[in-house]
């Protein structure tokens, strides 16, 4: 990832018990944190002090952290469960062998694809902590957008925006397929005749029309 400031580094390792302590998890989370984390090190912490910024912002500080996983599958609603309970702004790098992901939670959980460690990076933008905030979000939640003529939206709007393409993407795989086990003439145009208007609707989506 990134090589963030010198001034930023902290490199402490956090015991996993210490780590959930004050967090709200059923039992059945606890278990599997314990079971599929083998450590977690606070590698940064990005404050107005470390990053040398002198504008004023609503977020004071924002921690990295290295998640580092007994197996690649981990789930994702346990890093969701710590990202809103936890009163800093986190920004995770999930390791498993030598592979990495980057996830954060902005309203929901952001995830890239895994990728090999010197695939994986996140730039430092912005003159604010919620400007660099506001990047990390764009560069994780918005790695992959296929919407065009964004210039014009926020940030939430391309979000949502995203969002509702995946949603129709979905939509159009699941109704290909119940298309192609229909066996009923009537039925089956049914669903051919939805396939076309969420395909109509995606590229409306992709290319900035309502």
């Amino acid at each position: 990832m990134t090589a963030f400031p010198k001034a930023t580094e902290v490199q402490r390792r956090i015991p996993k018990e210490a780590f959930y302590r004050h967090l709200t998890l059923t039992q059945a989370q606890k278990d599997k944190f314990v079971s599929d984390v083998e450590r977690i090190v606070i590698e940064n912490s990005l404050t107005n002090d470390s990053l040398h910024f002198s504008t004023t912002a609503e977020i004071h500080e924002i921690l990295v952290l290295s998640v580092f996983l007994k197996k690649q599958d981990f789930d994702g609603k346990i890093i969701e469960c710590i990202a809103r309970q936890n009163p800093h702004k986190l920004l995770f790098q999930l390791v498993y062998e030598d592979r990495r992901q980057l996830a954060l939670y902005h309203n929901r959980l952001y995830r890239t694809a895994w990728k090999k460690e010197d695939e994986i990076n996140v730039s430092l933008q912005g003159f604010s902590l919620d400007e660099l905030w506001n990047s990390f979000v764009e560069q994780i939640a918005l790695y992959e957008e296929t919407a065009e003529n964004t210039d014009s939206l926020t940030l939430n709007e391309r979000l949502a925006l995203q969002s509702e393409i995946e949603k129709y993407e979905k939509l159009i795989q699941k109704t290909e397929k119940a298309v192609y086990k229909e066996q009923q003439p009537k039925k089956k145009f049914t669903l051919y005749t939805q396939l076309r208007e969420y395909k109509k609707k995606l590229e409306n989506l992709k290319n900035g029309k309502t």
